[in-house]
């Protein structure tokens, strides 16, 4: 279904100069532009269905290939919030660093921006300027995982924020309760890399899991959270002391002149890598993120 133009350039605009329907309403509501949002709404007449997804769906790989360019979302520039964004023409040799955000159930079943559903348990993402599809390879500097996601939406439009992640993208890369993370966004789409995209997806794939053995003479902790907030690392902290049987720590940040230092949350130390893929699956059950496996 299509509207005619709105007086605001959208990153929803297709290149005719139509906008569409379902873009226009998920940018509104992540924006929070909530009266505009029902006035669509009740133009349109229905709303979009949430897809089911299968179990053999969930957190699927993103899988780099070459694809065209959608047909909405890749206009020369577009203004949200009184702001202009020109969108690349390539994504040839873009690598940035930032913060990630991530957006999930509220959204799950909306067009995004190119005008696929937005499936909150694929790994993709929204970015500003970059072609719509790219691939790129998402680096958690924070803890080392790795993703690679499949960029099919506009955003993020709120602070400082690089890229909007979907929620298995995030818990991919461990953020999913701190919400936000210092991010790596590096390009692997094959339009414009060929080969180095299959080297790269064999990189992701190798270290977006953390480490599940260790040897038995190694300390072995379990790394919760990190925050740069340390009464959040103490909260944190407080809700393990009264669930746990096992020593929990805030580790402080070096003082090494780091641009975000880190309070991060341990447990530890546990007697093996078994004890600690045990306390693991407990504290995921417990709707907390997969835990990771370090050592001092």
């Amino acid at each position: 279904m299509r509207i005619q133009p709105m007086m605001m350039d959208h990153p929803c605009q297709k290149r005719n100069g139509y906008t569409s329907v379902g873009g226009i309403l998920l940018v509104m509501a992540r924006l929070g532009l909530l009266s505009g949002l029902i006035m669509l709404m009740a133009g349109c007449g229905s709303t979009s269905k949430t897809p089911a997804t299968s179990a053999s769906e969930v957190a699927m790989e993103a899988m780099p290939k070459a694809e065209p360019k959608s047909r909405y979302g890749n206009m020369d520039s577009y203004v949200v919030l009184g702001k202009r964004y020109y969108t690349k023409a390539s994504s040839r040799n873009h690598v940035e660093t930032g913060r990630a955000s991530w957006y999930g159930k509220k959204f799950h079943g909306r067009k995004t921006s190119s005008g696929e559903r937005y499936d909150m348990h694929r790994l993709t993402a929204a970015h500003k300027t970059l072609p719509l599809p790219t691939y790129a390879l998402v680096t958690n500097l924070e803890n080392g995982r790795r993703a690679v996601v499949k960029v099919n939406d506009r955003g993020p439009f709120a602070g400082n924020r690089i890229i909007d992640l979907s929620y298995a993208a995030a818990r991919r890369l461990g953020m999913v309760n701190a919400g936000t993370a210092r991010v790596e966004v590096r390009s692997i789409d094959p339009r414009d890399h060929g080969k180095d995209a299959k080297t790269l997806l064999r990189l992701a794939s190798a270290n977006s899991q953390p480490p599940k053995t260790r040897l038995a003479r190694d300390r072995v902790y379990l790394q919760v959270g990190a925050f740069g907030n340390r009464e959040h690392a103490e909260q944190l902290k407080r809700r393990l002391v009264s669930t746990l049987n096992a020593p929990v720590l805030v580790k402080a940040p070096l003082a090494d002149g780091a641009v975000a230092p880190l309070y991060k949350v341990q447990v530890g130390p546990l007697r093996s890598s078994s004890d600690a893929d045990a306390l693991g699956r407990r504290l995921t059950a417990l709707g907390l993120d997969t835990p990771m496996i370090v050592t001092p």
